[in-house]
Formats: structure tokens, sequence, C-alpha cells
């Protein structure tokens, strides 16, 4: 709007800078990078084209550290936003599990056996360390081995 106001009314920028609270610096400003954002549209395409699961973490790292580009990963991700090379994040997919079969219960006694170590530890800090082997059909401990 200054620019308009020095051009039409011929004012002077000082006092359209101030009329519109602007600093001078701000009104004399002129963009210099589209010639760098077309060097880093480019890079960004050719990156993704040939690596095309490559998101923007490592398109920025390659071209900071293989390239030695110093541009800022803020204005390499604006640039790679604007050229819509945004990857989707997969939802990663869910094992579809099948409910167990239940444990079959034994019909008679010395069918099934299972065995297990137990563990524990003493009041005066001696440690206990305890095999057992139990009958599944009426629960009853067949061996005890300390």
């Amino acid at each position: 709007m200054a620019k308009e106001v020095v051009q039409q009314r011929g004012l002077a920028i000082r006092v359209a800078c101030s009329v519109f609270s602007i600093s001078e610096s701000c009104y004399r400003y002129e963009p210099k990078q589209d010639a760098e954002n077309a060097l880093m549209a480019d890079w960004l395409m050719r990156l993704t084209d040939n690596h095309r699961n490559w998101g923007f973490g490592l398109c920025y790292l390659y071209l900071r550290n293989v390239k030695s580009f110093g541009w800022n990963h803020k204005r390499v991700y604006r640039i790679y936003r604007e050229l819509e090379l945004n990857l989707r994040i997969k939802p990663r997919k869910r094992l579809v599990r099948e409910k167990p079969e239940p444990l079959r219960v034994p019909d008679a006694i010395n069918q099934v056996w299972s065995m297990d170590f137990m563990h524990d530890k003493l009041e005066d800090g001696r440690n206990l360390r305890l095999f057992n082997v139990i009958d599944d059909f009426n629960r009853e401990a067949l061996g005890i081995e300390v």
C-alpha cells in the first residue's frame, strides 16, 4: 500500500512509511530467492522421482549433508509442501489374531502333567528355587524339588 501511495500521490518514502507504520527497510525489501526456490524445487522433484519412498526428512538431509546446500529446513519444507510432495503416513497393518482354542481338560488322572519353576527369597536373603510337577486333572502336586 505504501508503494502505491508513493507512486500515485508522489509522497516521500519516509512520510508514506510513517503513515502506514512500517520501516523503510520493509518498504525497500525485495525477495531475491526466486531463482534459489526454483533450484530447490528442481532438486526436490528429482529426489522424490528417484527415491519414491523418501519423505521430507531424508530429502532435506541429503541436500544438506551430501550436496552441501545451506538452506533452512523451514524454507525447504515450505517448497516441499507447495509441490505437494507430502507422503501419506500409512497406518500399520494390524495382525488379525484368531481366538485361541480353550485348553482341554483331561478326562483322567496322569494324562497331562504341568511343570514349572518357582522362585522366592527367604527373610534372611537366601534364594529359594522350586521345581513343581502337577497333575492337571486333580491339580495334585506330584513332586516338588528344592
